[in-house]
């Protein structure tokens, strides 16, 4: 946060009782301990939140107190002063200790999830039906620890239980960890599970709206931005879901003024910061995108799309030592699973010196993901490095076997015309362009075949017109022939 604009919200509280304290009425015995609320807050002045600070004045004579630690809490946590939105949560917690969004706070700011469970232990044991708390409680530790697979598990389990069945919390949690764990189709389908039980469901929609451009399903994408604008344009999230469909359309200048506007609307939303960083990128303004994606980074330090926007940026302007440096630290700060070891192989592709090391972290992601999409995309970009275009149609046929993507069908394609299968290659290229219509490599790709002449009438034809000539001089010319056609078939194949 920009450090005026968190002078600013600090300012908004400490302001209320200097502007006011001539005008309110004393305050009773039982709400003098609001008085040192705002003996935090009385130090600064801002400019133009005098509608503010009337709001808040009214709200100070009727809010307990723990509304206003909480408020509080919120407020530090906002201008990143962690040690006292700390105390602050734990006061509400102290005083209520079933305050979800105070518990939630405090594993935000990487308090353990043991010493925030222990605070809830008496009202667990006391209190009827409160089984699920603690389990609740670690799952959302590992959440916030950046532990995905863990936090699928737990929250499944919880997801089992009577009382939290069809709970649409729970499900727009699993379905955002299931997205940071690279496994988009389950985080799809926990969305829609979410969005058909609450249809005015907002959060999280900016998230699927992404997964669905991705997918290419624009048509999808443009029907949710419009249900999210009729429910509410004063969220992020429709702008961000209209944001992406403009930017899988192409229309980056559009993307990129959508993406501020979600940003204005709530400069915490990462997917809105993504969104523009990722715009501002293509359309060659590196450094802007750059301080988006850190700016992400900041906000969500377990999300490992954040790091990706921002490495992405540093290949784009041939920065390989600096993503590098920010891929081992992904790699140290996350740990070695399928996500970090590819994006970490992503960048060893880059340099020549470490393609050997590049294979070998490929190798140990798909060992431990063999559907891992982003782990076959690279592992298959190394192997037609190498021409080895047999064992790259193997990888690909394997990922396919039980799930469907344009890119890897886009991809078998090409390998396949590199083995003059030229048939089923047109056949990949036509379930691509079925899956995401907007594929232009994939249309490349299958406009490229139709123009050419199909190999086995070209040979025909160069056979008939060899038997005119001597036979010696026939087969010379047929090898001739058939060299070039090698030839044109791997430099179109090295072009893609």
């Amino acid at each position: 946060m920009d450090p005026g604009d968190a002078a600013i919200l600090e300012s908004s509280l400490r302001i209320v009782y200097r502007l006011f304290e001539s005008v309110l009425p004393p305050l009773p015995a039982a709400l003098q301990s609001r008085m040192n609320v705002i003996d935090h807050v009385r130090d600064m002045a801002a400019a133009g939140l005098h509608s503010n600070v009337r709001l808040l004045s009214s709200l100070l004579l009727t809010m307990s107190n723990n509304n206003i630690n909480m408020m509080l809490a919120n407020l530090y946590k906002k201008a990143g002063q962690e040690r006292p939105s700390v105390t602050s949560y734990k006061e509400v917690l102290r005083q209520c200790p079933l305050a979800l969004d105070a518990i939630l706070g405090l594993l935000s700011l990487s308090v353990k999830g043991a010493e925030v469970a222990s605070m809830t232990m008496n009202v667990i044991q006391t209190v009827p039906n409160l089984d699920w708390l603690s389990v609740w409680i670690k799952a959302y530790a590992f959440v916030h620890t950046g532990d995905n697979s863990r936090a699928i598990n737990t929250i499944c389990s919880l997801e089992k239980k009577s009382l939290l069945r069809d709970n649409v919390d729970l499900l727009g949690s699993l379905a955002d960890l299931y997205f940071r764990a690279g496994d988009n189709k389950n985080s799809v389908l926990k969305f829609e599970q979410a969005q058909m039980l609450d249809p005015y469901l907002i959060k999280g929609m900016d998230v699927y709206g992404y997964l669905l451009a991705r997918e290419g399903r624009l048509e999808d994408v443009e029907s949710l931005g419009c249900r999210l604008f009729n429910i509410s344009d004063q969220h992020a999230e429709p702008w961000v879901v209209s944001g992406c469909h403009s930017f899988y359309s192409k229309r980056y200048s559009r993307a990129l003024y959508l993406g501020a506007k979600a940003i204005q609307l709530n400069s915490n939303s990462v997917q809105a910061l993504l969104l523009k960083g990722a715009a501002l990128r293509n359309m060659g303004r590196v450094q802007e995108a750059i301080i988006h994606f850190r700016e992400a980074i900041r906000l969500a330090p377990c999300r490992l799309d954040c790091y990706e926007g921002l490495i992405e940026c540093y290949l784009a302007s041939n920065s390989i030592r600096e993503a590098m440096v920010m891929a081992n630290n992904v790699y140290k700060t996350l740990g070695a699973n399928a996500q970090t070891l590819t994006l970490l192989a992503t960048v060893c592709l880059e340099d020549p010196v470490t393609q050997e090391k590049a294979k070998t972290l490929l190798d140990k992601a798909l060992t431990q993901r063999p559907d891992y999409i982003k782990a076959v995309v690279k592992k298959a970009e190394l192997l037609s490095r190498e021409q080895k275009y047999e064992d790259g149609i193997a990888l690909l046929r394997n990922a396919l076997a039980n799930q469907s993507d344009c890119v890897l069908h886009r991809i078998l394609g090409d390998f396949l015309v590199a083995v003059n299968e030229y048939q089923e290659a047109m056949d990949q290229y036509s379930i691509a362009l079925s899956l995401d219509p907007n594929d232009q490599k994939s249309l490349e790709g299958m406009q490229k075949m139709e123009k050419e002449e199909s190999p086995t009438d070209a040979t025909q034809e160069e056979d008939v017109d060899d038997m005119e000539g001597s036979g010696e001089e026939g087969d010379l010319e047929g090898s001739d022939s058939e060299a070039a056609q090698w030839a044109d078939q791997e430099q179109w194949f090295g072009m893609q």
